[in-house]
């Protein structure tokens, strides 16, 4: 089972995609795939109106693809939780997760375009598993009650300009990773109970068609359960909110591979929860 949300910019309305590839009206069971909907047992509401047999049939053809969750209300993003990313980028492994936020407003959905920002040099690319939280997270004492507040799962491309998270800002991060459109994501929510074992997943990304980033999520340094538990210490997770959980090796930050410009395109795909694809435009 897949949720969506197709339509125009500011229109998407909620949709649910079977195993059988038939796509169902969900508006019977909810407005929006929302934090509010996932708060309230949204996802079996949804499975038991699939198996119900209650939900109108649809067609998605022509419809915008849109970010699974509506306006969340926080994306907290983990840098360098791959080793080899880490490496690539000069640094140690970090002992502790490193948090950085982004924007709301930076989640667009998966098919839309990245506007390169004005000034930019170093525009890069991350394809990331992005965890969608369920229940609110606060002082969990294990990783069992932190995967217990996960609603789902559904891939992130946390696009990043190097040069304004890196030297411009004297390193504070989220300068560079903030820009309108710098974190497409979907095409779709996958449940956390259809996903067999999320530290087990590849990672792929292609730019303009070739190879890139190519790893599995078994090589994060802390696992999707570490940081939820970890970052429920801190702050308090709320229904809705997004953890985009690090990028692996691949990255032009490497100096292996030219940064992005205007007309590229970059695709980013995990196993079992989709693939989506940019075209770069001029902010």
């Amino acid at each position: 089972m897949e949720l969506l949300r197709l339509g125009a910019v500011g229109e998407e309305r909620p949709y649910l995609r079977s195993t059988d590839g038939t796509v169902y009206d969900l508006s019977s069971v909810t407005a929006d795939i929302d934090g509010a909907f996932l708060a309230s047992d949204g996802i079996a509401r949804a499975r038991a109106a699939l198996d119900a047999g209650s939900l109108p049939v649809a067609s998605a053809e022509g419809l915008r693809v849109g970010a699974p969750i509506a306006k969340p209300a926080a994306v907290v993003c983990i840098g360098q939780n791959y080793a080899a990313h880490a490496a690539e980028s000069g640094a140690e492994p970090p002992k502790e997760p490193i948090v950085f936020f982004k924007h709301p407003n930076t989640v667009v959905g998966p098919y839309d375009e990245v506007l390169v920002p004005r000034g930019s040099t170093r525009t890069d690319w991350e394809v990331e598993l992005a965890v969608v939280i369920g229940k609110t997270a606060r002082y969990l004492s294990s990783d069992e009650e932190a995967l217990a507040c996960i609603a789902g799962y559904t891939v992130a491309n946390d696009v990043s300009e190097r040069a304004f998270q890196l030297e411009v800002s004297g390193g504070q991060w989220s300068k560079g990773k903030c820009c309108e459109t710098f974190n497409p994501l979907g095409p779709a929510l996958i449940p956390a109970d259809e996903v067999d074992d999320p530290q087990n997943l590849d990672l792929k990304s292609w730019v303009n068609g070739e190879p890139r980033q190519d790893s599995n999520t078994r090589d994060m340094i802390f696992s999707v359960a570490a940081l939820v538990r970890d970052l429920s210490q801190y702050m308090t997770l709320d229904p809705g909110d997004i953890v985009n959980t690090g990028t692996p090796e691949g990255v032009a930050l490497s100096g292996r591979f030219p940064y992005l410009s205007p007309g590229d395109t970059v695709e980013c795909e995990i196993q079992g929860l989709g693939r989506q694809k940019q075209t770069l435009g001029k902010a």
